[in-house]
């Protein structure tokens, strides 16, 4: 693959973004490099001279944009709406397409302060670095539509916060995704009653983001039907990979539907609804279980956003579409999880209702049960009781969806990857204590190799 500049951003104006420098850091360290992102954008050839150059100096990709920029949105944070939002730790470095010319972006995460850094030190944390790959190689292996962790490299300079021992160490990130579009980027304009920005962000997003919609006769309806479908997809794949997001204010969502901009992340030890990641949500509004109904309201603030242009937009018909889409791809994820073809939707159904049953009256390991009941049934003492006898009948319906689903050296292994909070805590205290990062290593390892175990992609129905 070849590199493929593009920057179409630039069309938006300056309404939409204010050009800034990067910080200077005193020293950089590259502690993770996707080789893998970088080959499918055709970056994977730079020397470590030029990606430190590049993803830590920040100087420009070529024929890429020529300064950084900073996104406006605004946002509506634990359901308030927040005007003083922004790029306040990051930026938008570079576009450039892949080989099938889907446009993307290159972001970053800790790289100084902006003019939305709302007095903050435009930093990351080394720990927020590292949770980040963390987070995202887990999701991506999963199967689940995430931003990729592009690079991370160490900066050296001491921060002081008051959720991690201080001073703590420091990282800039550099993340590739399809979109940084938020749903705030429409609020914002929508607040300002700026109706030209509104439309000429509308065409930009169908002429490069949604292009599928741009020919419908209602291009805008279209356009929210796509991202709603999208959204179901991601919220369907989070309930699978039992991830709970943690922040899932309207500025962390975007109009393509991928997850990104991780923060107090968690995965589930054991199916629980109520389970929350952050610890400052008191309220329990972004627990695992309601994620899905959080999704729908943000996509509701959307449509509201969307009217500033279209006025009579019929948002109520086609969001009313998000349940059965979030039905269908909760199916599908679960038989991508556990490497099934489907049997036909009903069936599918109870074959997703059996498993969360399970989960939840059993209490045994999320992460176990797949590991054990990948491609058919689980054996094991687990699974010999009359609680699984429902879920055992169901899943004799199904067929594998390789011949020799268990052949992979991945189910040899005695216990499963897991990514629940104290793996994550036992990978950095070992960086924290010792500077030892080869838990790190082995762990992104570890979980490229369940990837390439479980079969990432949806399975082909029966005939």
């Amino acid at each position: 693959m070849r590199y493929r500049p593009k920057t179409p951003v630039i069309s938006l104006g300056e309404a939409f973004y204010d050009p800034v420098a990067p910080a200077a850091f005193p020293r950089r360290v590259l502690r993770y490099r996707n080789d893998t992102a970088a080959k499918e954008v055709g970056l994977d050839e730079l020397t470590s001279g030029a990606w430190e150059e590049h993803f830590a100096r920040f100087l420009p990709l070529p024929a890429n944009l020529k300064e950084p920029l900073a996104l406006r949105y605004h946002g509506h944070q634990f359901g308030v709406y927040n005007r003083a939002l922004g790029d306040g730790r990051g930026f938008l470095f570079a576009q450039l397409e892949d080989a099938r010319g889907r446009l993307l972006d290159l972001g970053t995460k800790g790289s100084g302060r902006t003019p939305y850094s709302r007095g903050g030190d435009g930093r990351l944390t080394l720990k927020g670095g590292v949770r980040e790959v963390l987070a995202t190689s887990m999701l991506e292996a999963l199967g689940v539509d995430t931003s990729r962790s592009f690079s991370l490299f160490e900066t050296y300079e001491p921060l002081l916060r008051g959720d991690e021992p201080s001073p703590t160490r420091s990282s800039v990130l550099v993340r590739l995704s399809h979109s940084h579009v938020r749903f705030g980027t429409f609020q914002r304009l929508a607040f300002e009653k700026d109706a030209a920005s509104m439309r000429k962000l509308v065409d930009y997003v169908l002429e490069h983001l949604l292009p599928e919609a741009a020919s419908a006769k209602d291009p805008i309806g279209a356009m929210l039907g796509e991202t709603m479908r999208r959204h179901a997809r991601t919220a369907a794949q989070w309930m699978v990979a039992g991830f709970v997001h943690g922040v899932l204010n309207t500025d962390n969502m975007n109009i393509t539907g991928e997850s990104f901009d991780y923060g107090p992340w968690r995965f589930l030890p054991t199916y629980d609804p109520a389970f929350v990641a952050a610890y400052f949500d008191e309220s329990g509004l972004y627990a695992f279980g309601r994620q899905p109904g959080t999704v729908l309201w943000n996509l509701n603030r959307l449509a509201e956003a969307l009217r500033t242009v279209e006025p009579s937009l019929a948002a109520g018909g086609i969001l009313e579409g998000f349940e059965g889409h979030f039905v269908t791809e909760v199916q599908t994820a679960m038989l991508r999880r556990l490497g099934l073809r489907s049997a036909g939707p009903e069936v599918d159904d109870a074959l997703v209702a059996g498993v969360f049953e399970l989960l939840e009256a059993s209490k045994m390991s999320f992460d176990r049960f797949f590991f054990d009941a990948y491609g058919g049934a689980p054996k094991g003492e687990a699974y010999a009781g009359k609680e699984f006898l429902p879920l055992g009948r169901c899943l004799e319906v199904f067929e594998p969806q390789k011949a020799a689903p268990r052949d992979h050296v991945y189910f040899t292994r005695d216990e499963p990857v897991t990514m629940v909070v104290d793996e994550v805590e036992r990978v950095w205290g070992e960086i924290a204590g010792g500077d030892d990062w080869g838990a790190f290593e082995e762990k992104v390892a570890d979980v490229e190799e369940m990837g390439e175990a479980i079969e990432p992609h949806p399975p082909t129905a029966s005939p």
